[in-house]
């Protein structure tokens, strides 16, 4: 048998040149075997950096190809959906990027989609829940370090106001929330292990791209709990996650993009005195290609099912309706 997951890359997007392709590369359960581009120069040339031994100069072929098993895709996000039912009908699993679709109706149609093929893999690519240090906070929060959970926090930005970038581009699912909003409604779900009863939201968007730059939110998870956040494309660049209990409170300094090369750092506060916590570099991407392609081996559930994609969809899509309403959405 095999010890080893055939990828290809689909498309040439910067997230797989500079992340995930050099991650996928350090594996030892992974070999990626092509990468295709509508492109053909940028195919070619990225096939060249990283020794990659076929490329394709559409999609259509790299499907088709019989010697691949699994396909990432960090295709734009209108295109998620579409592209991973293609390459399931081709038979291929996929790790497609988040977030998985334009909106809840399209994480259904996807979950509806593979349920046509139930050999075949497919996961959002939430790469953080890899990492050493939210599993970490994870453990200490589901052993009672913190007390009782009451509230997270969390604030995601950067500066991009290039109107070319496909991240300001609101046909292609661009703008604050989409991006990277998808991890702070992410992060309290994973916390708390449950689903949010109605949402609240407040959204600023740009003039002339129409995409949102500011969005901030408030999750009620019922029983006293929630979450607050702030995402923006158009602020200094800046990531924190703050989670807080009845006895104490952990802050994590970088909770998405948290560097490979560098120790994680995380602060745990009891009874008002602090301590750091290190952890070990490692590549979050690296841990990610693993665990999905040991699900492909062993013929396990993938870590992360798509319903959790779906849930948090529809947690975006309320997002969306209760900047736009004005008032409080149910989830």
């Amino acid at each position: 048998m095999r010890n080893k997951i055939r990828w290809g890359i689909l498309s040439t997007a910067k997230i797989a040149r500079t992340q995930v392709i050099p991650a996928m590369q350090q594996s030892r359960l992974c070999d990626i075997t092509a990468i295709a581009s509508r492109d053909a120069k940028k195919a070619e040339q990225t096939a060249k950096e990283f020794d990659i031994p076929q490329f394709y100069t559409n999609y259509e072929d790299l499907l088709a190809e019989p010697h691949i098993d699994a396909l990432y895709n960090p295709l734009p996000n209108n295109l998620h959906v579409e592209y991973t039912i293609k390459a399931l009908k081709a038979g291929k699993h996929v790790l497609c990027e988040k977030p998985i679709g334009l909106d809840a109706a399209e994480a259904q149609q996807l979950l509806d989609a593979t349920r046509q093929y139930p050999h075949l893999k497919v996961m959002e690519a939430f790469m953080y829940r890899f990492h050493p240090q939210w599993q970490k906070a994870k453990a200490m929060i589901d052993e009672g370090l913190l007390g009782e959970v009451r509230t997270v926090h969390a604030f995601f930005s950067y500066f991009n106001i290039d109107a070319g970038n496909i991240r300001n581009k609101t046909e292609a699912g661009g703008g604050a929330l989409m991006d990277i909003g998808c991890y702070c409604i992410s992060f309290p779900r994973y916390i708390f292990g449950a689903e949010p009863v109605q949402v609240v939201s407040l959204m600023d968007r740009d003039p002339v791209m129409g995409t949102d730059r500011i969005t901030s939110g408030m999750l009620d998870f019922g029983d006293g709990k929630s979450a607050t956040f702030t995402c923006s494309t158009q602020l200094e660049p800046y990531q924190r996650v703050n989670i807080l209990g009845t006895k104490g409170k952990l802050e994590i300094e970088i909770p998405v993009n948290a560097p490979p090369d560098v120790p994680a750092k995380m602060w745990l506060q009891i009874n008002r005195i602090a301590e750091e916590i290190t952890l070990v570099p490692v590549n979050q991407y690296t841990l990610q290609c693993d665990a999905f392609a040991k699900a492909i081996l062993d013929d396990t559930e993938v870590p992360t099912p798509l319903t959790d994609a779906l849930n948090n969809m529809k947690v975006i899509d309320a997002i969306i309706k209760s900047a736009e309403a004005k008032a409080w959405i149910n989830c």
